[in-house]
């Protein structure tokens, strides 16, 4: 498009959008990049008072998003599949070890594990080792850098607390936790450093990387906690998402393993056996 802003109508929006698709993208994508086109008409009409037509493009019945646009591609592993995951990442690179074991302890995205800092690395209680993961920076784009430097609490494990004590040994506490093995932070485009080799661990594992990348440790995550039990607004909180898109996503888990999950909370309220009667001394049965 060439035509300026002011004069944009939502078919010639709507054309666009529909180019996107001949052009072999993905209605996700589509979508993702038709919600930055807006957000960039509406700043520029936030900056030139001449622009009159923001309707055009804020309005979701003019300038609408591609439907069936989400599908759950969330790859489950089983506890010892993830276990193999981890140990093999551990046994071709200690670094992208350190990184799956993170993602696979606290269900972190990749880009949250990798903006750790030293002081992050909270051992005041040592039976209870904790992380102040830093959250993701999704949401409002006005809203995006004070969101990044909040941090929410999530227990990980002893044995990874010490790797992560004996990997911050002799750093300052605003030093990157999670380092790669030439010594240099993860850094911008982070799955860029870590995707070939995650790929070759995959592979070494026995699995298909096409299809398993290091997020199926953060949707394994998500899984096992809902599978045992623990409510969605503790898994939303720990995994900084929210419910809604865990019951978006994990719908079919949830309801699958419901009925198990709820059995757990019937109360038996039958009568007991004679036999089970024990006549306390100085009463009369």
């Amino acid at each position: 498009m060439t035509k300026p802003i002011g004069l944009l109508g939502a078919a010639e929006l709507c054309k666009w959008r529909d180019g996107l698709v001949e052009k072999g993208l993905s209605r996700a994508s589509i979508n993702r990049t038709r919600n930055a086109l807006r957000a960039a008409l509406s700043l520029a009409a936030r900056r030139d008072k001449r622009i009159v037509n923001q309707r055009v493009w804020q309005d979701p019945d003019l300038f609408e998003a591609l439907p069936n646009a989400t599908t759950a591609r969330n790859i489950v592993l089983a506890d010892d599949v993830v276990g193999k995951l981890v140990t093999t990442a551990y046994a071709r690179d200690r670094k992208l070890g350190l990184l799956c074991d993170v993602v696979s302890t606290t269900g972190a995205r990749p880009s949250q594990a990798v903006r750790l800092l030293v002081a992050d690395l909270d051992l005041a209680d040592r039976s209870a080792p904790q992380l102040l993961m830093p959250r993701s920076g999704k949401g409002h784009a006005n809203k995006r850098a004070a969101k990044m430097a909040e941090r929410v609490r999530v227990q990980i494990t002893p044995e990874l607390a010490a790797l992560l004590k004996q990997e911050a040994k002799g750093r300052a506490g605003d030093a990157p936790l999670l380092m790669r093995s030439n010594g240099e932070p993860w850094g911008y485009r982070r799955s860029d450093q870590y995707r070939r080799e995650f790929a070759e661990v995959v592979t070494a594992a026995g699995l298909n990387p096409k299809t398993v990348t290091l997020y199926a440790l953060r949707h394994s995550y998500i899984s096992r906690a809902l599978l045992r039990g623990i409510s969605i607004t503790l898994i939303a909180d720990a995994s900084d998402t929210s419910e809604k898109e865990i019951r978006r996503h994990y719908a079919k888990l949830i309801s699958d393993h419901s009925g198990e999950i709820m059995r757990r909370a019937l109360l038996d309220v039958s009568q007991p056996s004679v036999a089970n009667v024990v006549t306390l001394p100085g009463r009369r049965s």
